[in-house]
């Protein structure tokens, strides 16, 4: 429909229907069928997750992700992270979670909810829980008590359901020595590489040839479609000095945005970190612990300087500046590390904690309490700010004045004349190739791409401002001759046959390699001068990491995949640009050497992944088997 007003604005009739339309936006506005229940973003076996409930989770959700951010976050950002559907799947998941729950017995009253609060250590004051601090940290984080003892409930059915449904996951002694035989084999490898840019040299260019190969590939070589385009455009930055914001307004726009100036209590703390890492064992996190719990003794002792000891003997990047973290605002750290900082007191140390980074000791060295930044501090932001929302909406009647002008007068050509504005025409221009001069904002270009001949845009919003399109005329693609792209050409169809040959070099030399009982044997035996390079590796892991002189992780994966009986590579293999060879020097399996605490570890390991398939089809089953119904109009 708006196409057809575009192409035909110079019409009296659609003039008529313009002025009509708009009528009725004014009066009626936008309608949409947004379902029966107007209060519900969706519906979990007849039960209703609230709009109230959706925006509480999910301001909860963004004031998190502005912490991690550093207080600022772009729009553009969160709604490319999709934080909307990730906050209305989660409750969905939680509903389903809750329903399961009660399935199965396992129910969560708010006395389990309240006893877990008392008993977190960062709501208490001389070692007991405080109301009065509770209720502050919570206001301060933006949450009510309703709403953190709810998620207080959720992560307590959470743990219950997943805890009962994974104690039905079993491993047998079988699949532990299976997985340490996997785990813990090691290969050793011959490799030849060779580089298709290394055949390059060798590509002999044939005009008959190239002329053959062009007319098969002729349409990768087609020109861009162009375009030539009349616009007006509407610079915000002109209408600055047109708008002056009052005082009142804006000290309206401060306290509207009052909270955002609010700074949160922020803590000073230090620290000494031993580390542990996922893969240790049980017995190199104890030695680990006891090390923590050794130096938390020395640091406890009068006189102890606590920076000192950092430099001594913590292994974190902040060993150098004594273990100094700065100051930081609650949520930024991880929890067990942020609980422990929050529940202490300025020259207090903590017990040695543990967080997936390792063991620490927390000192914290200063509070520096929450603030609200004055009226005064931020007036002259607020007021710049202001200028340019009122600049932008005068630019933006100025935009529409001249769109319902070219409407009445029928083109953008009449308007010009009638209104003395100045329109700019481009020369042809291709998407990828702008003319000197034109604007290069995306939403333009790609507007402009989107309109056929002869059309009107609507009013595009532009970084600078606004602007209005019409494209005067189109030039279609066209296939070009050699001569004119035979740069191109010639650099693509040697990269093509060079490929070709190293694939030929590859399988020629692998031939070889059968014939003469190895890959080493076969090198040798080549009578040219430069002979491909054989690596040998060390011994190698399925999860050896990646690096400048190991061979690429795809090349690993096929060496373990080739039965134990077998040697050489079936078949070259292709990564990027070039082929590989290889040949496996020795296998070895030493699972003899494996102690009771790696058993257990890979118990442990093998009995978590257990559980969390079990817990995952249990979830899946229970979502396949319910009603679920979504009210995605409502997602703010």
């Amino acid at each position: 429909m708006l196409n057809i007003l575009r192409k035909r604005a110079q019409s009296p009739l659609i003039q008529g229907l313009v002025l009509v339309i708009a009528i009725v936006f004014i009066f009626w506005g936008f309608g949409g069928n947004q379902g029966n229940n107007r209060t519900a973003v969706a519906t979990v076996n007849k039960v209703n997750i609230t709009y109230q409930d959706y925006v509480q989770a999910y301001n909860q959700a963004t004031e998190n992700f502005r912490q991690q951010f550093g207080g600022k976050i772009p729009p553009a950002l969160m709604e490319q992270m999709g934080i909307k559907q990730h906050v209305l799947d989660q409750l969905i998941q939680s509903e389903l979670l809750r329903q399961g729950g009660e399935e199965i017995g396992v129910r969560v009253s708010d006395l389990m909810a309240q006893e877990k609060i008392k008993n977190m250590e960062v709501f208490h004051e001389k070692g007991r829980f405080n109301q009065q601090r509770y209720e502050d940290l919570l206001a301060r984080n933006r949450m009510t008590p309703t709403v953190f003892e709810n998620s207080i409930k959720s992560e307590i059915r959470t743990q219950r359901v997943t805890e009962d449904i994974a104690g039905f996951a079993f491993i047998p002694d079988y699949e532990v020595d299976r997985w340490l035989a996997y785990s813990e084999e090691e290969i050793q490898l011959n490799y030849v590489q060779l580089n298709a840019a290394d055949f390059e040299k060798d590509v002999v260019i044939q005009d008959d040839e190239l002329s053959t190969w062009f007319a098969a590939k002729r349409k990768n070589y087609q020109s861009e479609v162009k375009i030539r385009l009349k616009y007006l455009t509407f610079n915000v930055k002109e209408n600055l000095d047109q708008v002056k914001p009052a005082e009142e307004e804006i000290r309206t726009l401060y306290e509207s945005r009052k909270e955002n100036y609010q700074q949160p209590e922020q803590r000073h703390a230090r620290h000494i970190l031993f580390k542990t890492s996922e893969g240790d064992t049980a017995a190199v996190r104890a030695e680990q612990k006891k090390k923590a719990e050794e130096v938390l003794q020395l640091a406890r002792e009068e006189g102890s300087d606590f920076s000192e000891l950092a430099k001594e003997y913590s292994e974190g990047p902040t060993k150098e500046r004594g273990g100094d973290l700065g100051f930081f605002a609650q949520g930024r750290m991880v929890p067990a590390f942020d609980q422990a900082v929050f529940s202490l007191q300025p020259g207090e140390i903590s017990n040695v904690v543990e967080t997936q980074f390792g063991y620490h000791i927390i000192k914290l060295e200063e509070i520096r309490p929450a603030t609200v930044r004055t009226f005064e501090e931020v007036r002259d932001n607020l007021a710049v700010t202001l200028q340019k929302q009122q600049a932008k909406a005068l630019t933006f009647q100025q935009a529409t004045k001249a769109y319902e002008g070219i409407m009445r007068s029928g083109s953008l050509e009449k308007y010009s004349k009638e209104g003395k504005v100045e329109i700019t025409t481009s020369d042809y221009f291709s998407q990828t190739e702008l003319p000197e001069g034109m604007i290069k904002d995306p939403k333009f270009i790609t507007t402009a791409f989107r309109l056929k001949k002869g059309e009107l845009s609507s009013i595009v919003e532009t970084e600078k401002g606004y602007a209005i399109l019409f494209v005067d005329d189109i030039q279609k693609p066209t296939l070009p001759e050699l001569a004119t792209v035979r740069e191109r050409v010639v650099a693509d169809y040697t990269k093509e046959k060079a490929d070709d040959l190293a694939a030929k070099a590859a399988d020629q030399l692998l031939a070889a390699s059968k014939e003469q009982g190895g890959l080493q044997q076969a090198v040798q035996a080549q009578e040219i001068e430069d002979k491909p390079e054989i690596k040998t590796t060390a011994f190698l892991h399925r999860d050896a990491p990646s690096g400048k002189d190991m061979p690429p992780n795809q090349l690993i994966q096929e060496s373990f995949a080739m039965p134990w009986k077998e040697k050489l590579a079936k078949a070259p293999v292709h990564i990027g640009s070039s082929y590989y060879l290889f040949e496996v020097v020795e296998r070895k399996n030493e699972t003899d050497t494996v102690d009771a605490a790696q058993r257990d570890e890979a118990r442990k390991k093998l009995l978590a992944s257990a559980q969390q398939e079990l817990f995952s089809a249990w979830m899946a089953g229970l979502q396949a088997r319910s009603k679920v119904a979504t009210n995605t109009s409502l997602l703010q």
